[in-house]
């Protein structure tokens, strides 16, 4: 208490006094036994507000000891149980976190990894994911700005997340403790597997395949792909004590359409502790992008044998050159080139208001413009007789898909009727023309897209002239084949409008994160995120039935589903206000990553003991690293001193008796008539 805060309250005494006298002696000029008790209470009254006004505090100083934190961190994942080195990580914990001397001298914290980082005393080996770096971000946010040791019980095989040894705070020194049997064992392992979640049906694709091994003698391995009992390619490779690694690549057949499951495998006679790394199963979707194409003229024309040609290179396309006459269905084809239209196309343009097949209309000198302005509402023709030629520029800007300069530019010039040509709906220009090198503003290649319908236009004839010229220039034509099969493709596809659109994958390798999300639209096509969405996921072999909510976030819905086992799956996601619903199957392919492991990574550990200026340990070390922490003069304890100022008097409890007091002394001077 300050002596200002004492002056005070000794002034607050007088002045408190000398009222009470005055009021009750002095002026009442009476020494009665009834004056003094009145003279007390108005006393107390008047001291107790003053005392409340001065609010005195007293300074009360807190010592207390904090400890260095010691973070006991343990791998909680399957591969524990793997290398068999279950019972000694829990062995190892129980010696650390009961030790006396360990417990006086640190704030011990315990806690498990997985795929997720999170306090616990107690572990059950089970975890999908190896995360070392989870231990790392967490620790640091924990014991922020603090100099702590790890102790980290693991056999440094971590399969998912950032490099772990250069995650850890290098000022804080991490030991780890190392599970599972070091010795090196003859181990034949398929490493990683590259491959395309999509192949197009009767097409081949690639997969490129890492092998590893482990030991020092010459082994002879074999090595095949195969699907079902059809073993679809071989290989032998040779490995020794300086030959440790192989890379395959292999291209595979897409034969049939669908979702197709193939296993890989490396073999040889030598006996191996862990055969489960040798087999590594993966699928690929295979797309039917098989299409049939018209192309409907009521001329002969070079250009029409050229697109030909050029479309049917893709093995997956037929092409059909008709007449419009000569169109009975066009439900039969999946794209329309509609060459040069004049009126004898009017029963194909009206077939097609039905049928919502997308086009690609080719102009040129006998084209009926006049004709075209009424079928089509992209483009406004004003045309005259006259014929000319137009060069090709290339839009650099284009972003409908991808595509190539294959040198447009230098192709020889097309030719269409001169005039001017206004584009009016929602277009996209590929190609811009252009007479002797003078730009006209106008398309000579352009997209339009409107309510799901696709539309390509070349306004101009004589388009095998440039195919003729890319095989001059590249001695092949495959370059401008490429470009006529990525326009079909375009048209090929229409990408309508759904109001429940579902993301997810064709297959997931166990332990996989199973994620699926879902987007649900009003008719305005606006998000709508007052949805409700379910799941019901329906294993195909044992009948089993889960049902699920997908849960809101930023601007979509979605689920988890992990914990499914190996097998395939048929899902429906179903919207319960609209009854709109979305069915598909995917399947979980049988791999755990947590077994691929035949002993502990001890390089990368003693990488990120070095870097933490640590140490590593066997675990018939744990006495010297117990040792090695105690007698560490960097983790010592410290005395922190805290100030904390309080009142010196509760002032509700004041307050109260104040109340109390001048109760007290008006009753009184009421009950004896001095009011």
């Amino acid at each position: 208490m300050t002596t200002n805060t004492l002056l005070l309250l000794l002034l607050s005494l007088l002045i408190a006094g000398s009222l009470s006298y005055y009021h009750y002696f002095y002026k009442a000029r009476s020494t009665a036994k009834i004056n003094l008790f009145l003279a007390f209470l108005r006393f107390f009254t008047l001291f107790g507000l003053f005392v409340l006004l001065i609010n005195p505090k007293i300074t009360r100083t807190i010592f207390e000891i904090q400890k260095t934190p010691l973070a006991i961190v343990v791998d909680n994942s399957s591969s524990i149980v793997d290398l068999k080195a279950k019972e000694t990580a829990l062995e190892l914990y129980q010696t650390l976190s009961s030790n006396a001397a360990l417990k006086d001298k640190f704030e011990l914290q315990s806690f498990q990894f997985d795929s997720q980082f999170q306090l616990s005393n107690s572990f059950s080996f089970k975890g999908t994911q190896t995360n070392i770096d989870e231990v790392a971000k967490n620790l640091k946010t924990i014991n922020k700005n603090k100099t702590y040791p790890t102790v980290l019980l693991t056999d440094g095989n971590q399969t998912t997340g950032d490099d772990f040894v250069y995650s850890f705070d290098a000022n804080n020194k991490v030991f780890p403790l190392i599970l599972g049997d070091t010795t090196t064992s003859l181990d034949l392992k398929i490493n990683q597997l590259n491959v395309n979640k999509y192949a197009f049906h009767k097409n081949k694709f690639p997969v490129e395949v890492f092998l590893s091994y482990t030991g020092n003698k010459t082994v002879a391995a074999n090595f095949s792909i195969s699907q079902g009992n059809s073993v679809l390619c071989k290989q032998t490779i040779a490995f020794s004590a300086t030959k440790k690694s192989a890379v395959l690549n292999v291209l595979l057949p897409a034969n049939t359409v669908g979702l197709q499951v193939f296993k890989a495998a490396i073999t040889s006679v030598e006996k191996e502790k862990n055969n489960y790394n040798n087999v590594k199963n993966f699928a690929v979707e295979v797309l039917d992008q098989k299409s049939e194409i018209a192309i409907v003229s009521a001329i002969n024309h070079p250009d029409l044998g050229a697109l030909k040609r050029a479309i049917e290179t893709n093995a997956q396309r037929k092409v059909t050159i008709v007449k419009p006459s000569d169109v009975k269905s066009l439900l039969d084809y999946n794209v329309l080139i509609l060459y040069q239209p004049t009126a004898e196309f009017k029963s194909v343009f009206d077939g097609n208001k039905a049928a919502g097949i997308n086009t690609f209309i080719i102009t040129g000198n006998t084209t009926d413009f006049g004709f075209l302005n009424q079928q089509q509402s992209n483009f406004v023709f004003k045309m005259s007789n006259q014929k000319e030629d137009y060069l090709a520029d290339f839009n650099t800007q284009f972003n409908l898909f991808a595509i190539d300069n294959i040198g447009f530019e230098n192709f020889p010039p097309l030719q269409n009727a001169f005039g001017s040509i206004t584009t009016t709906g929602n277009v996209t220009v590929l190609l811009q023309s252009k007479i002797r090198n003078i730009a006209t503003n106008a398309p000579l290649l352009a997209f339009a897209e409107n309510q799901g319908k696709r539309a390509a236009f070349l306004l101009g004839e004589n388009c095998w002239k440039w195919r003729l010229q890319s095989h001059v220039d590249n001695q092949s034509y495959e370059k401008f084949d490429i470009f006529i099969d990525k326009i079909i493709q375009f048209l090929g596809s229409n990408d309508s409008k759904k109001s429940l659109v579902v993301n997810h994958e064709r297959f997931y390798n166990s332990g996989e994160s199973i994620e699926i999300t879902a987007q649900y639209f009003n008719k305005n096509y606006e998000f709508d995120d007052k949805a409700r969405l379910t799941i019901s996921v329906t294993n195909n072999k044992t009948k089993q039935v889960k049902n699920y909510d997908l849960l809101k976030t930023t601007n979509t819905f979605k689920t988890n589903l992990d914990g499914l086992s190996a097998g395939q799956y048929a899902f429906t996601v179903k919207e319960l206000t609209s009854k709109t619903a979305y069915s598909g199957t995917f399947e979980i392919l049988d791999f755990d990553i947590e077994k691929q492991f035949v002993n502990p990574d001890v390089t990368r550990l003693k990488q990120l003991a070095t870097q933490t200026k640590g140490a590593v340990y066997m675990p018939n070390q744990i006495e010297s690293l117990i040792q090695k922490l105690i007698e560490n003069e960097d983790y010592k304890a410290v005395q922190k001193a805290t100030v904390k100022k309080i009142p010196l008097i509760d002032s509700v409890l004041l307050l109260i008796l104040i109340v109390v007091s001048l109760a007290s002394e008006w009753f009184i001077r009421k009950y004896n008539g001095m009011l």
